[in-house]
């Protein structure tokens, strides 16, 4: 019974772990609540304890029974070249004998990339990953770390075909090698656009749908240019984790500390130039992987291809057939990667099947009695009358949390964890954002049929919610809650094979027509999404949900009607109107 582990000690700690052909996986934040999991001492390296003891005990095995165990490294050590031996032996000893005497590293980029290619189902494929900084590069790059790595992907081989380079740039001490991040570019000028307190890269996609890309365009652009060979150029420091030094655009200085001067429609402006320059590096970069491998898949991965307005267009826009793009993009992701690339490359196993969704983690538990809060009532043991009792209270417009099966893995959620509400209506759209305390701009997600996408959106979305799509023009007043201000909205397409979500919408479409719900995550503002029945109940009852469906038990707030009234027996489906 092979078994491969793959740990992340960083930014979003996480552990993966693939026995016999089934992948257990689990970020750390949905244990300690601490979003990201990360530490308040800049630097410090933890274990994730609790989600690897909860992959090890799942699987039923113990550290022994660990074949290899892959982690990426972080920490700046350039003359070390590739394989940093200090930090392996710091993070071997973070853990229990037998799994640190097996721990071997790879680059982190490489297990981002692997994270989407070996779970894609394609043989050949183009790779990209761009985030704010990856593993070191070593004593020829300076002291810097991956930004921009392009890769031939084939099952028997690896090959990184491009590497973003340093910008040489003057100093008090002479001439340094500065490498450039689009993901610290991108973040560097959400910071100035978006007021703290709101999550800066997210909330700047979402608000540049409201700004004209022409007022600052020209201006951003002198930022970011573009060179041969896939080569980006961005001004120093705004490619660097600098976000103190004042940016000169429009006649003024946008700082980190004036962002509540500006008005919203300017910092709309910005936002809309910002989002339309970032989207144009990366297609510049992609063009190039195309005409170098002559691939018809992209797999993109790292904590830009979180950019789900990017990701819409990026297959076309840079002449590629299909994108792939990884269910975890994000740093936790490269447990998965890791596990993946011992279990294909090392152990020479068959890749896994392509998921219908990301639900690697724990089951929620149960409601008990004494666990329901005042003001609700519980109703027990529905069985398959679960499915039309919940799509009865969200027709009637109710907003209800849905806890069920596998916890899912990564920032999204894909109907296990989610809060799901009817998509029709923009009073709902207004009523979530007040309940999770976000700005009034940001749109919600729809999680739609996959058979019936294509009578609703004209472009493609994915299973893990990572793209938008255009929502058709004759559509979008029927499921207005979902459609942003532009048009779009970031779809998620639900399978035949979804264990969380598809009965649900199955039964919603039987009712109402609308073959899709609104879903968003369960989780207070600040917080990670939640991970048990127990969590889920104190959660319910401080959002003022109107329901909580966890298993086959759901919570109704006393202000509501009993749905099952509506409700009419039929021995050949369970429960329909």
């Amino acid at each position: 019974m092979p078994a491969v582990l793959g740990l992340n000690f960083h930014h979003d700690t996480s552990a993966a772990l693939v026995v016999d052909g089934r992948l257990y996986a689990a970020e750390e934040e949905r244990w300690s609540g601490v979003k990201h999991h990360r530490s308040t001492r800049k630097g410090i390296l933890t274990a994730p304890f609790r989600s690897l003891d909860w992959c090890l005990e799942s699987a039923g095995i113990g550290p022994e029974d660990v074949d290899t165990v892959w982690a990426a490294p972080m920490r700046p050590n350039p003359a070390a070249g590739w394989w940093l031996t200090e930090e392996r032996e710091e993070l071997a000893a973070l853990l229990p004998s037998p799994l640190g005497n097996r721990l071997r590293l790879l680059s982190h980029h490489t297990a981002h990339i692997l994270s989407a290619y070996l779970l894609s189902g394609h043989d050949h494929a183009a790779g990209l990953v761009i985030d704010a900084g990856g593993s070191p590069l070593g004593s020829d790059f300076g002291p810097g770390r991956e930004r921009i790595t392009g890769y031939d992907l084939r099952l028997d081989r690896i090959d990184r075909i491009h590497q973003g380079m340093p910008l040489v740039v003057p100093s008090a001490f002479g001439p340094r090698r500065v490498h450039s991040s689009l993901g610290h570019f991108y973040r560097n000028l959400a910071r100035r656009v978006i007021p703290p307190g709101d999550e800066p890269e997210g909330s700047m996609m979402a608000l540049a749908a409201f700004g004209d890309p022409r007022r600052y365009g020209p201006q951003v652009r002198e930022l970011v240019r573009l060179g041969d060979e896939g080569e980006i150029r961005i001004a120093h420091p705004m490619g660097s984790a600098d976000s103190t030094t004042p940016l000169l655009i429009g006649g003024r200085a946008w700082t980190t500390d004036n962002v509540s001067d500006s008005a919203e429609a300017d910092r709309a402006d910005l936002a809309a130039a910002v989002q339309d320059v970032f989207a144009d590096s990366v297609v510049h970069i992609a063009r190039h992987l195309r005409r170098l491998t002559a691939a018809d898949t992209l797999v993109f991965s790292g904590g830009c291809a979180l950019n789900s307005h990017l990701n819409g267009n990026l297959a076309a826009d840079s002449g590629f057939g299909t994108l792939f793009v990884a269910p975890a993009p994000h740093d936790a992701g490269t447990a998965v990667g890791a596990a993946l690339y011992g279990w294909h490359y090392q152990l020479g196993q068959d890749r896994l099947p392509v998921p219908a969704d990301a639900a690697w983690g724990p089951e929620p538990g149960h409601i008990a009695d004494t666990a329901v809060p005042p003001g609700y009532r519980a109703l027990p043991g529905l069985g398959e009358a679960l499915a039309p009792t919940v799509a009865a209270l969200l027709a009637d417009h109710h907003v209800v949390g849905w806890v069920q099966g596998p916890l899912e893995f990564g920032p999204r959620a894909l109907g296990h964890r989610s809060i799901l509400a009817h998509p029709g209506h923009p009073g709902v759209r207004d009523r979530l954002n007040a309940i999770k305390r976000r700005a009034v701009y940001r749109p919600f997600a729809p999680a739609v049929l996959a058979e019936r996408a294509s009578d609703w959106f004209e472009t493609a979305g994915d299973p893990f919610m990572n793209r938008v799509a255009r929502v058709r023009p004759s559509r979008a007043e029927r499921i207005a809650a979902v459609t942003h201000h532009d048009g779009t909205a970031r779809v998620q397409t639900v399978t035949a094979d979804h264990q969380g979500l598809r009965r649900l919408l199955e039964e919603f479409h039987h009712r109402t027509g609308l073959p899709l719900l609104l879903n968003t995550s369960f989780n207070r503002k600040g917080a990670p999404i939640l991970r048990t029945a127990e969590q889920a109940v104190h959660a319910a009852a401080e959002l003022g949900l109107d329901a909580l469906a966890v298993g086959d038990t759901v919570l109704l707030a006393d202000h509501v009607p009993d749905p099952r009234r509506q409700l009419l027996p039929d021995t050949r489906k369970g429960w329909r109107r």
